[in-house]
């Protein structure tokens, strides 16, 4: 089986047959598979769960940064409304975790299972025409310099195959596409035999959020604002296996012995033991495959570190391939994929390793549940500083940045938080354009040639920005001329001269 090929455009196509393969329906497949398709490409999904079985909800937490790009894509406010709004996470004694501050429209950590964030997901891909293979689990992989080939079996027996021009594996901590593309994942388990549980509970708790910790573990209790309670538990001296069933009195007893009591938590919808991994491929691209999400990258999902980062990889892979398929884009553009999100990969398993290790290490009852808390909260920048200041710094994400190179702008690989000047830049990003902002009337115009996958606006800036479909500033530059712009919009946007749409011949 190939394995790796040559990197060139790909051949002619079929008129219908998708162009874009996604394996893996979580919440990363989800949003990349409708951004896909929001850009104008075709996508099939595979998943090879049943099309009623729901996944199990791991991560709860939905950050600033995600909200921001979300809402670019009109699916923020849905997401909202199913969940809880965490404007100050308290810790202990005078030591809170203020979000007020942030440069957001979202200034605070937003509660909510990970499946209503998939439901609001898959509905948006739904409605922009993604097709969904379920009960479709692959089992065999190829590619060449034309494009990819993927073999299957449904949940009848039968076997197909299915082409296109890029496959992306989103299928999770177990990837198949990973295994077969032979991509090593190294790492190891560090905190082993978490209980995590969604229950119902007969006595509300006092706080929001509760969180304690003892000589026998730690526990954290949340709200999800339908009722149910995330409960997440460890038991300093069990070292179970994560296959181990959990008997739901075990649960309740370690609640009990490490907060006092388990508030009569009753009627648990789902009750699971996992072991956390810090583990992350060494690539994430394989010619024309590409692994997102917990296929790329793993950590404790306590926090919701995972989720979010796997919807980072996806907002920043999605344009890339479309304009792939459009022949906009080259290999140099999806070479930067990997080179701008491995590096974010490596700092949420630093931070989400160094905190875990905090908590295991201190015996200090209130030093361990601070380390603990933080780590639910999905902090993803240094925890001395987070700490050092009362009020707290971005935990939520929102300090993502891309590099830069010599001689580029400050604001180069910085999230754009301007406004336009008729409003937001909501409905102009997430649909694979680019957004050009100027003051200079005579610069926007220089971008005609390009209305194809290029808006204009004018804005409140002194700066001229090209603003990626992301929402990421490309490029920037005080008083450009029009030719600095064209010279721009070839190196991010491809050449205007448009090309023939190529992708897989089945």
């Amino acid at each position: 089986m190939s394995k790796s090929a040559p990197r060139s455009p790909a051949g002619p196509r079929t008129a219908t047959g998708p162009e874009v393969l996604v394996v893996g329906a979580g919440p990363t497949g989800l949003l990349l598979a409708g951004d896909l398709a929001a850009a104008g490409t075709r996508v099939t999904v595979l998943e090879k769960r049943g099309r009623k079985l729901s996944n199990l909800t791991r991560s709860f937490t939905v950050h600033a940064r995600t909200l921001e790009q979300l809402q670019a894509r009109g699916a923020a406010e849905d997401i909202i409304a199913t969940g809880t709004k965490l404007p100050t996470l308290p810790l202990f004694g005078d030591l809170d975790i203020h979000f007020a501050h942030l440069r957001t429209r979202y200034p605070y950590v937003l509660i909510t299972p990970q499946f209503h964030v998939e439901q609001v997901l898959e509905r948006r891909a739904v409605s922009l025409g993604v097709e969904f293979r379920h009960d479709t689990e692959v089992t065999g992989l190829r590619q060449d310099a034309h494009g990819v080939e993927l073999d299957a079996v449904t949940a009848d027996g039968t076997r197909e195959t299915h082409r296109a021009a890029y496959a992306v594996g989103t299928d999770g901590v177990r990837s198949t596409v990973r295994r077969l593309l032979d991509i090593p994942f190294p790492g190891d388990s560090v905190l082993r035999s978490v209980i995590l549980a969604d229950v119902l509970m007969k006595e509300a708790p006092a706080d929001l959020l509760t969180v304690d910790a003892n000589e026998h573990g730690f526990a954290f209790v949340a709200p999800f604002g339908d009722g149910y309670y995330r409960v997440l538990a460890w038991n300093r001296h069990t070292d179970s296996s994560a296959d181990e069933s959990v008997d739901f009195e075990e649960l309740r007893r370690l609640c009990r012995a490490i907060l006092g009591r388990d508030f009569g938590m009753h009627e648990p919808r789902w009750v699971s033991r996992f072991h956390s991994d810090e583990r992350q491929a060494t690539r994430y691209r394989e010619g024309r495959f590409f692994l997102a999400g917990d296929a790329a990258h793993v950590h404790s999902p306590a926090g919701g570190m995972g989720m979010n980062t796997g919807l980072q990889d996806a907002m920043n892979l999605a344009w890339k391939l479309a304009a792939a398929v459009r022949g906009h884009g080259d290999d140099a553009l999806l070479d930067t994929y990997e080179a701008e999100t491995h590096p974010v990969g490596e700092e949420v398993l630093r931070t989400s390793g160094s905190l875990v290790r905090a908590a295991i290490r201190q015996s200090g009852r209130t030093r361990l549940a601070q380390q603990a808390m933080v780590w639910f909260a999905g902090h993803l920048g240094p925890l001395g500083e987070a700490l050092g200041r009362r009020e707290g710094l971005a935990v939520s994400g929102t300090g993502i940045t891309y590099g830069r190179q010599r001689g580029d702008h400050r604001l180069v690989g910085r999230f754009f938080h301007g406004r336009l000047t008729g409003g937001r830049l909501d409905g102009a990003l997430g649909t694979g354009r680019f957004v050009l902002l100027s003051p200079d009337e005579a610069v926007r115009t220089a971008v005609a040639d390009w209305s194809d996958r290029v808006v204009t606006a004018p804005a409140d800036v002194r700066t001229t920005l090209l603003i990626r479909p992301d929402g990421y500033v490309a490029w920037a530059a005080d008083g450009p001329g029009p030719a600095a712009v064209r010279d721009a919009l070839n190196r991010w946007a491809g050449p205007a001269e448009p090309r023939i749409r190529l992708a897989y011949a089945g």
